[in-house]
C-alpha cells in the first residue's frame, strides 16, 4: 500500500472521525443555543402575557371596587325593602354600567338574595331584577360559597344559565361600615372575546393559559379544558392544569413551579422555567404568578417551532469546510476562524441569558459563524431594545392605572381614594410640624330633585360646573375634590379659622351666583373642620360631616364650621 494511499485513507478516516465528532458537536451546541434563547424568550413573552391580562382587568377589578363602596348601593343592600332606597342605588348601578367594558353589572343582595342584571344592550332597564338566588340550586353556590369564604376580590370563569351567557366575572363583595357582608357586585366580560384578545392569539409555536391559585384552568384556547365555576367544585374534581401533560413528572413539574411561586409570592416579577413534554413534543414552559389577580400565567414555547433546527444547518457547513482545511492548517484554522468566534459566541449567548444585553466584541470571520455572530449581535439588540420598550409600556401604564385609580372621571378633581390619601398626608405633616389644616365637605342642596326634574345629564352637568367653580375658589395649593355623589371635600393647608371661614364663605357664594348665570341656580351647604395636630382621619370627617349636617338642618345654602370636638357647629351665612 502507498504511502499516498495511506495518506488519503488516513485522511479520509480523519475526515470521518471529524466530521461525526462535529455533528456531535453541532447538535449539542445547536441545541444549548436553542434553550438558553427560548428560556429568555420565555420569560419576556410570560412578562408581556402577564402585563397584557393585567391591563385589560385592572381597570375593571378598580371600578368593580369603587361600586362595592358605593354608599347608596351599601344603604340599599341593608334596607333592601326601601323602594327609595333602590330607585337611588339602580341609578347609581346604572351609571357604573357605562364604564365598564362589557357595559354590563350585576348586583346581589345578602339579605334577600334578589339578583340584580343588566346588560350593554340596556335589556333589563327598569326591571335589573332577574330572580332569586337559592342556596340549594348548584348554579347560585358561588354566591354563597364567596359569601362564606368572605373573600373580598375574586375571579370567576362560570356560564349563568339563568341569563344565558358565558363570562368571565369579576365579584366584590359588599360591606357596609362595621364591615359586615352585605351583598356582591361586579362585571363580566366575554369569554370567547377574552380568550380571542388574550389567550388564542394564534402564533405557532406558543400557547398561553392562566390557572387559578389552586391550578384550576381558567382561561385556554379549549374551551374544553376551562373549570367552570371553579369554587363550588371539590378539590379532585377540577380541570387542573396538569390534564394537559401525559408524563407524571411533568406534572409534578408544573404543580411543583406552581406552589414554588406561591411561596414567593412577594418577589414581584418572578419567572419559573422547565421543559415538559405536550402531545408527544419538547415544549419549554414558563410560569409566573400574578398577585393582583391571584392567577398564574403559564407560557408553553415550542422551541422546534419557533427556532426550528435547520435554521442552524448552515453551522454543519462550517464545521465541514473547517475540517477540510484543518489538513494543512490544523492549528490556525480551528483555532482563529472556528474555535475563538464560538467560544466568543457562547459567552455571548451565556451574557444574554444572564440577562445581560451588554456583549463584547465579537470575532466576526468572513463565514457562516461570523455571520451567525453578527445575526446573533443583531438579535440581541432587537430583544434588548423589545425588552425596554415592554418595561417602558409597563411603567407608563402602571403610572397611568395609578393616576386614573385617584381621579374622579367625571369632574377630573381627585376621588375618595385620592383624598383620603391626602387626609392621611396632611394629617402626618400635622403632627410633624404642629400646625393646623382646614377641611371643608358641602354637598349640592336637592341635587336628587335637580335629577328627577332634568335628568342624570343636566346633573352631570351642574357637577362639573360646582368642580369648576370649587377650583376657582380655592387656592392654587388647596386640594378640591369629589367625595361622591353631589359631595365634594376640600383639603386646606396650610389653614387658620380666618382662612377655613373665609373660603367657605367664598365657595357658597361663588356656586350661588355663578350657578344663576347659567340659568339653573344651585345653592351648597357647607361644613368646615379646624384639623387639630392630632386628629385622626375618621375624627376628622366626623366633624366636617357634622357641621354639614347642621348647614343642612338651618336651612340649607349656609356654611357651619367647627374647630373643637366638644364645640357646636357655628353658622357662618345665612340666606
Amino acid at each position: 500500500m502507498s504511502l499516498k494511499t495511506r495518506i488519503l485513507g488516513l485522511a479520509a478516516t480523519l475526515l470521518v472521525l471529524a466530521a461525526t465528532a462535529s455533528w456531535l458537536a453541532y447538535q449539542q451546541l445547536s441545541e444549548d443555543i436553542i434553550q438558553r434563547w427560548g428560556q429568555q424568550v420565555a420569560e419576556i413573552q410570560v412578562r408581556y402575557d402577564s402585563a397584557r391580562l393585567l391591563q385589560s382587568l385592572e381597570r375593571e377589578i378598580g371600578l368593580a371596587r369603587q361600586m362595592a363602596d358605593s354608599s347608596a348601593l351599601v344603604k340599599w343592600a341593608e334596607q333592601p325593602d326601601n323602594k327609595a332606597l333602590e330607585q337611588d342605588a339602580l341609578r347609581q348601578a346604572e351609571s357604573f354600567r357605562t364604564n365598564f367594558r362589557d357595559n354590563s353589572y350585576f348586583l346581589a343582595l345578602r339579605k334577600n338574595n334578589h339578583y340584580y342584571y343588566n346588560n350593554a344592550r340596556n335589556e333589563f332597564a327598569g326591571k335589573q331584577f332577574r330572580y332569586v338566588l337559592d342556596p340549594n340550586k348548584p348554579d347560585d353556590a358561588w354566591f354563597f360559597q364567596l359569601i362564606s369564604q368572605g373573600r373580598d376580590f375574586h375571579l370567576n370563569v362560570n356560564p349563568d344559565t339563568e341569563l344565558g351567557v358565558t363570562k368571565l366575572w369579576i365579584d366584590v363583595l359588599m360591606r357596609n361600615e362595621q364591615g359586615d357582608i352585605v351583598g356582591m357586585v361586579g362585571t363580566g366580560l366575554n369569554l370567547d372575546d377574552f380568550l380571542k384578545d388574550i389567550v388564542d392569539i394564534n402564533q405557532d409555536g406558543i400557547t398561553t393559559l392562566f390557572v387559578d391559585h389552586n391550578g384550576a384552568i381558567q382561561l385556554y384556547r379549549d374551551r374544553n379544558y376551562i373549570d367552570f365555576a371553579t369554587i363550588v367544585k371539590p378539590e379532585g374534581q377540577k380541570n387542573t392544569v396538569d390534564l394537559l401533560f401525559d408524563e407524571p413528572e411533568d406534572k409534578q413539574q408544573i404543580l411543583g413551579m406552581l406552589a414554588m411561586l406561591k411561596k414567593r409570592s412577594d418577589q414581584a416579577g418572578q419567572v419559573e422555567s422547565g421543559f415538559v413534554t405536550v402531545d408527544g413534543r419538547e415544549h419549554l414552559a414558563g410560569v409566573a404568578y400574578l398577585p393582583a389577580i391571584g392567577w398564574f400565567e403559564i407560557t408553553l414555547l415550542d422551541l422546534n417551532t419557533l427556532v426550528p433546527r435547520s435554521y442552524l444547518l448552515p453551522l454543519v457547513a462550517v464545521f465541514l469546510v473547517a475540517l477540510l482545511v484543518t489538513l494543512l492548517l490544523f492549528h490556525y484554522i480551528i483555532q482563529s476562524r472556528i474555535l475563538k468566534p464560538i467560544m466568543g459566541l457562547e459567552s455571548a449567548v451565556k451574557r444574554v441569558r444572564e440577562g445581560n444585553f451588554s456583549l463584547p466584541r465579537l470575532d466576526k470571520p468572513d463565514n457562516e459563524i461570523g455571520r451567525l455572530a453578527d445575526h446573533f449581535e443583531k438579535m440581541t439588540l432587537s430583544m434588548k431594545d423589545s425588552t425596554r420598550e415592554l418595561e417602558n409600556k409597563v411603567a407608563q401604564r402602571t403610572d397611568e392605572l395609578s393616576r386614573l385609580a385617584r381621579i374622579d372621571p367625571l369632574t377630573g378633581l381627585k376621588n375618595r381614594r385620592g383624598l383620603d390619601e391626602l387626609l392621611d398626608e396632611e394629617i402626618q405633616r400635622s403632627r410633624r410640624q404642629d400646625n393646623r389644616f382646614g377641611l371643608i365637605w358641602l354637598d349640592i342642596d336637592h341635587f336628587k330633585a335637580i335629577n328627577d326634574q332634568l335628568g342624570h345629564q343636566a346633573g352631570d352637568e351642574i357637577l362639573c360646573r360646582v368642580a369648576l367653580w370649587l377650583k376657582a375658589g380655592v387656592r392654587p395649593y388647596d386640594a378640591p375634590g369629589r367625595w361622591g355623589g353631589d359631595e365634594f371635600v376640600v383639603i386646606l393647608s396650610p389653614c387658620d379659622a380666618h382662612t377655613l371661614s373665609q373660603i367657605a364663605n367664598r365657595i357658597r357664594h361663588s356656586v350661588e351666583e355663578e350657578s344663576r348665570k347659567t340659568g339653573t341656580p344651585v345653592t351648597v351647604s357647607v361644613g368646615g373642620y379646624l384639623c387639630q395636630p392630632g386628629d385622626t382621619s375618621d375624627g376628622i370627617l366626623r366633624e366636617a360631616d357634622r357641621a354639614l349636617y347642621e348647614a343642612k338642618e338651618q336651612g340649607r345654602n349656609r356654611v357651619c364650621i367647627v374647630s373643637r370636638n366638644d364645640e357646636t357647629p357655628v353658622p357662618e351665612t345665612e340666606l
